[in-house]
């Protein structure tokens, strides 16, 4: 029997819980919880002697994997796992998973509804335009980007899509125009939308110099990750074309310099792209069922630090 913690400073919502504790238990696994805690000392107090160890946005840093003597797997219940020190987790044996695709519907809803909200003008009561019609790029044609795709074909919009992993031949069978490269994803598409990962190669990779390659009155959302931005060159950028707007549900820094483009700028007050009941549920299932297949049968199919 495997001893499985759920560490969760902001907690899964409840019916999350309840279906985690099902899948759990019902093969014969412990489930134990560690909710809204206050202090990493809870933390490394709770990991002494757990086999599993299920998360969402916590922090698994060298300290915790150290204080984890029976740790055999790290679930991350959702798509990104910057927060797991990957190198560490190898280095002690322990096997670190996602659950890609479990958000992948609410982060695309979210999309869309940024989208309408910049294109109406924040609802400030000025005309604005629609999105039938406009051409959308979608960069990074994974899980999220797909359902961003289907989306907004309903809209009418023209989707277009560029990802350096997916064949160009993957793209057009999913319906969808593949651009070339990513500049020409910038200069054709009317909205750009942000699906990259925060990796080496992407990390400030969303530029000046790439962003200002957009068309007249362009719209740039990003629902990926803070680090992909080049924020002192997107900020220049906004400052220099008042016809630009830069969308997002990155939760700004206590001094938002973005915030000076009033009516071109808008940031949700937190990250939002998973905050539904339906993919809270969804996630915290899938990384029970993976810790199951994990202890029952060696799985390890979403496993990230190979």
């Amino acid at each position: 029997m495997a001893k499985v913690l759920v560490a969760t400073e902001k907690p899964f919502a409840a019916t999350a819980v309840a279906g985690i504790k099902e899948v759990i238990e019902g093969a014969g696994n412990e489930l134990v919880l560690l909710e809204k805690y206050t202090d990493k000392a809870q933390l490394l107090e709770a990991v002494a002697d757990v086999d599993a160890i299920i998360i969402r946005s916590d922090k698994i840093t060298a300290e915790v994997l150290d204080a984890a003597k029976n740790l055999k797997i790290v679930v991350r219940a959702g798509a990104g796992y910057d927060n797991v020190d990957l190198a560490a987790a190898t280095a002690h044996n322990v096997v670190v998973e996602n659950t890609p695709g479990q958000n992948a519907n609410a982060v695309a809803e979210l999309v869309l509804g940024l989208l309408v909200f910049a294109v109406r003008n924040f609802y400030n009561g000025k005309a604005g335009s629609e999105l039938l019609g406009k051409k959308i790029g979608i960069l990074a044609f994974g899980n999220v980007g797909r359902n961003v795709a289907r989306i907004a074909k309903g809209f009418g919009m023209d989707v277009v899509a560029y990802d350096a992993f997916c064949p160009a031949e993957a793209i057009e069978a999913a319906g969808v125009k593949a651009a070339k490269n990513q500049e020409e994803l910038f200069e054709t598409c009317d909205i750009v939308s942000l699906h990259i990962p925060a990796t080496p190669e992407t990390k400030q990779s969303i530029n000046y110099d790439l962003v200002g390659k957009m068309k007249k009155g362009g719209i740039l959302i990003n629902t990926a990750r803070k680090e992909v931005i080049d924020e002192s060159g997107l900020l220049k950028l906004l400052a220099e074309r008042e016809d630009l707007k830069y969308i997002t549900d990155i939760m700004p820094d206590a001094n938002d310099e973005f915030a000076k483009f009033e009516g071109r700028y808008f940031s949700t007050p937190k990250k939002m792209g998973a905050q539904t009941a339906e993919a809270n549920t969804n996630a915290g299932i899938a990384a029970a069922k993976q810790i199951n297949a994990y202890f029952a049968e060696g799985c390890t199919k979403f496993q990230v630090n190979k």
